[in-house]
């Protein structure tokens, strides 16, 4: 694919263009240094709309772009559940859980975990989440993201590394989270417009220029196979996404853990004006959530149509983009940079707000100043985003599905995780012991599992585990104490309460979903 003069000239102008607003938003007012709650928290004063928008912006990257459009060319319509589910998780984290975060006026899911447990378990918890997101998702990230611009642009591996790597850092490395936080705003609006005009040209183009409603008819009567929602045990992907799972199994669980206790997607929600702008934020990207399938699943069922002999599935988005006329084209590729910068950028400052006020604070140095706090956060990011360009391509090259290799590792982890903090604040019976002992046996049941059940999905694992690692936190609980723990949350003091706006755009979100799983079960 050959990028015009015109398409360079945009992506330049983007580039170059977001690093000034990132600077821009993030500056103080006269005689004001910033300090950790400005650089971590963007001074508390995020609104709902850029809430919303940066869910997305930090949530969407290369891995969702080229991995979904694939996966939409190999298995079909099914691989949206991962995007439609999350659409009630956000609704249902919004009402019970970013209530209690807020409430206790943290910065990160550590020091949550302190206040309910006890110290050894925000450490043990931040040392773990500061290991997964420099060496799974912020690698991962970085390196399928340089992957998907060296296949559609053919510059060598290492150039895209380090393009992305300064351009990320460039633009949020002095303003932290709200430059982040802001300018995924612009993101959101490159992506969604890119996403959408791949569409449209994708199926336009099926219909012989007849529009996208007749070419949308087309791909239902030339593919229909690709438009079950719950795949059968025959299905040669049940794998993969097995059966009704999608929607009463392990996919919670995998869901909760992402969009529910991820500090690099929280933090947006904990850095809110107030709690009724975070759930207004949280119901924003909701409603996007249902939107991102036409973006990164309908191109790749259409490649089933227009190029059906793809080598790899990972080729149907960029083989889609190759209809985009030049000059459009330039705001496809910087879409698809948008996607992976917000992600990055957002993964690095996570990684600073954890190592900054998890470690670095109360174990090295209590008496830091602010201004030390936020020297440390940015030199943290600097060096995870180093690290991460370094072992991008020795750790993952090797690796025929890269995106399996975050599902792996991470899945091992998931379930503990969750069971630690939904009994953690729902039940207040839960010890520090118990959280330790559930954490732990979530990665040696499933290293038991996989190897000892192989034919087992990987999202059933998850789910079995889950309630493994629960029983195992509620026995220990249970012979432990017979009362409350000392830190256990008084649900009585946390306001659940939903605006109603937020209850209408839940059950509109709901009411859509089950519309789309009633049409292609």
């Amino acid at each position: 694919m050959i990028l015009s003069t015109l398409d360079l000239a945009i992506i330049a102008f983007y580039c170059t263009g977001l690093i000034g607003l990132g600077y821009w938003v993030s500056r103080e007012k006269p005689g004001h240094e910033k300090n950790s709650a400005d650089y971590f928290m963007a001074s508390k004063s995020l609104p709902w709309w850029a809430i919303g928008a940066s869910l997305i912006a930090a949530n969407i990257s290369a891995e969702q772009i080229i991995g979904m459009s694939g996966s939409g060319y190999a298995l079909g319509l099914g691989i949206a559940a991962y995007e439609w589910m999350a659409a009630i998780t956000l609704l249902l984290v919004g009402k019970y859980f970013i209530p209690v975060f807020l409430k206790k006026n943290i910065y990160t899911m550590p020091q949550f975990l302190e206040q309910r447990f006890d110290s050894r378990v925000r450490l043990v918890t931040a040392v773990f989440w500061l290991g997964v997101y420099v060496l799974v998702n912020l690698t991962s990230v970085l390196y399928l993201g340089a992957l998907a611009i060296n296949t559609i642009t053919g510059l060598a591996i290492t150039h895209c590394l380090v393009f992305l790597a300064l351009f990320s850092v460039a633009y949020s490395i002095y303003g932290g989270l709200k430059a982040v936080a802001l300018t995924d705003i612009i993101q959101v609006v490159l992506l969604v417009f890119g996403g959408l005009l791949v569409s449209y040209l994708s199926l336009d183009k099926i219909a012989d220029g007849a529009g996208i409603w007749s070419g949308f008819q087309t791909l239902l009567t030339a593919v229909p196979e690709k438009f079950d929602l719950i795949l059968s045990p025959d299905n040669p992907h049940y794998m993969s996404l097995p059966g009704i799972s999608v929607l009463i199994g392990g996919m919670w669980v995998m869901n909760f853990s992402y969009w529910g206790f991820n500090q690099y997607i929280t933090q947006r929600a904990l850095a809110a004006k107030n709690l009724k702008e975070a759930q207004k934020g949280i119901v924003f990207g909701a409603c996007l959530k249902l939107l991102m399938p036409l973006i990164v699943v309908v191109p790749g069922i259409a490649a089933v149509v227009l190029a059906p002999e793809l080598t790899r599935p990972d080729e149907a988005f960029p083989e889609m983009m190759k209809l985009v006329p030049s000059g459009l084209l330039g705001i496809v590729f910087a879409a698809l940079i948008a996607a992976i910068a917000s992600s990055l950028s957002s993964m690095t400052n996570s990684i600073s707000t954890i190592f900054t006020m998890d470690i670095y604070k109360p174990l090295i140095n209590p008496e830091a100043s602010e201004h030390r706090l936020v020297i440390i956060g940015r030199s943290v990011a600097i060096l995870a985003m180093t690290i991460a360009v370094l072992i991008a391509q020795p750790l993952l090259g090797k690796f025929d599905q890269a995106f399996q290799y975050i599902q792996e590792f991470t899945g091992f982890f998931t379930p503990g995780i969750v069971v630690i903090f939904a009994l953690g604040i729902f039940w207040k019976k839960t010890t520090a012991n118990a959280a330790l002992i559930a954490a732990i046996s979530s990665a040696a049941l499933s290293l038991v599992l996989k190897i000892f059940w192989p034919e087992l999905p990987f999202m059933d694992r998850i789910g079995l585990v889950f309630l493994l690692c629960a029983a195992i936190a509620i026995i220990v609980s249970l012979r432990e104490s017979t009362g409350p723990h000392p830190n256990a949350i008084d649900l009585n003091d946390i306001n659940f309460n939903t605006s109603t706006s937020f209850n209408l755009a839940s059950v509109a979100v709901i009411l859509i979903l089950i519309g789309l799983y009633s049409t292609w079960w």
